[in-house]
């Protein structure tokens, strides 16, 4: 089995992307992936994965696209691809990985459970996960498909992907970050429930133009624990939904409680920090910019492998241009919405 170290890790990125488009006929699968501002054309077998892509992503308007990136789902049994080979140091470095290899340009993600291979070039805007089966990567790469190429080709444009829910009404929104277990997702679920908008929930694409912060819709994918799941009532529009997920919550997409789906974008104009208050009735009260700032830019910088200096930089900036709230969730899904809804409407900031 061949084992890869950092010496010849750039050597070992160009052949499996060269490899991979020398055997793009040999894919069975093509789907065509329009998001905001970017087109990828992905080459795949057929599985759960493909199924994903399918379903789990949002779609922005063909006239909005630029120069269409090419990314191949592979593994060996398609074409001449090989098998992954394994990491050959004794200690991986996830950060001296991805220094090895924006040395010479490119990005890259390596998962040891799976000899999961991930590589993104992007001036040639072609990319690759080898893995050893159609569907043998982390089990949340089906919520979030490309997340880590997403996270290269857009940060190469200044814009990044954040960990985050978002809510709006009339087009303007509110960014909801924090930790696992904060009630974001409930909170966006809640929202949509009681017709107000949103770009997505976990992750979203942030772009700052001029002195507005946009945020873009990626994924169409929602989660909620099965207590949450009951406390909300979606059982109303999924009375099946299926086997829990590798966190131990339901998956679902916006349409299956929200038929109008996802907007197209808010004018962010504030961020709040929800947690779990057990009071009542929801609150907003001011929070220190720090304290913000914690709450939206480790987990988002964590989940996105390389671009760590610019991450922070970019979540910096976003919190300085943004006032930041601290949200105390009450007891009721619909509260909570009344409260986001009439802070919008009050025009603040």
């Amino acid at each position: 089995m061949r084992r890869v170290t950092l010496d010849g890790l750039a050597d070992y990125a160009r052949e499996l992307l060269a490899a991979c488009d020398a055997n793009a006929a040999a894919f069975p699968v093509l789907s065509r992936v329009d998001l905001p501002g970017l087109g990828i054309d992905v080459f795949s077998d057929h599985g759960e994965l493909a199924t994903a892509l399918a379903h789990g992503m949002a779609t922005a308007s063909p006239a909005e696209q630029g120069q269409r990136v090419r990314i191949f789902l592979a593994h060996p049994g398609i074409g001449s691809i090989p098998r992954p080979a394994l990491w050959g140091e004794a200690l991986f470095n996830p950060h001296m990985f991805a220094e090895r290899l924006e040395a010479h340009g490119l990005h890259g993600n390596y998962f040891h459970d799976l000899h999961y291979w991930q590589f993104y070039d992007v001036e040639r805007r072609l990319g690759v996960q080898l893995m050893l089966s159609a569907d043998g990567c982390p089990p949340w790469e089906f919520g979030a498909p490309l997340r880590c190429f997403l996270h290269w080709e857009y940060a190469a444009r200044g814009m990044r992907l954040t960990h985050a829910g978002t809510l709006g009404v009339g087009g303007r929104g509110v960014l909801l970050a924090g930790a696992g277990g904060a009630g974001k997702s409930g909170t966006v679920v809640s929202g949509l429930l009681a017709g107000l908008d949103s770009v997505g929930d976990d992750y979203v694409l942030m772009k700052l133009d001029g002195d507005r912060s946009m945020a873009r819709p990626l994924f169409t994918t929602l989660k909620q624990d099965p207590a949450g799941f009951d406390r909300l009532g979606l059982g109303r529009w999924l009375p099946d939904p299926g086997p829990l997920n590798w966190q131990g919550k339901h998956q679902f997409r916006v349409r299956d409680v929200c038929p109008r789906g996802l907007a197209d974008e808010l004018d962010i104009v504030a961020l709040l920090v929800p947690r779990i208050s057990g009071a009542e009735r929801s609150a907003i009260t001011p929070v220190a910019r720090k304290e913000a700032l914690m709450a939206l830019a480790p987990s988002g910088i964590a989940q996105m492998p390389g671009e760590r200096e610019s991450g922070f930089r970019f979540f910096g900036e976003l919190t300085r241009r943004l006032p930041c709230y601290d949200l105390a969730l009450g007891t009721r899904g619909d509260e909570i919405a009344e409260t986001i809804a009439a802070f919008l409407d009050r025009g603040i900031p």
